[in-house]
């Protein structure tokens, strides 16, 4: 099991309801809702949920998404890209 199924078993319902909408959304391409930004001087782009923030960027010719990580919202929280 990796991190994310990790933090996703253990948060709340209505946390885990909400982050699995903004995934599906962003595995979708629908992103006019979602507060997305892209994170300075980094391939990375980052969505607010509340407390939690989705790490993810695209590779490849087809712009593939990959989602990195989603963490709790601190002062470490962009250091580790």
């Amino acid at each position: 099991m990796d991190q994310i199924e990790k933090l996703l078993c253990k948060i709340h319902v209505s946390d885990r309801t909400r982050l699995y909408m903004i995934i599906n959304k962003l595995l979708q391409g629908d992103t006019d809702n979602l507060d997305i930004k892209k994170i300075k001087r980094t391939d990375f782009y980052r969505v607010r949920s509340g407390r939690f923030r989705i790490l993810f960027h695209y590779k490849g010719v087809y712009d593939e998404l990959t989602i990195d990580s989603i963490k709790l919202r601190d002062e470490h929280t962009y250091k580790s890209i």
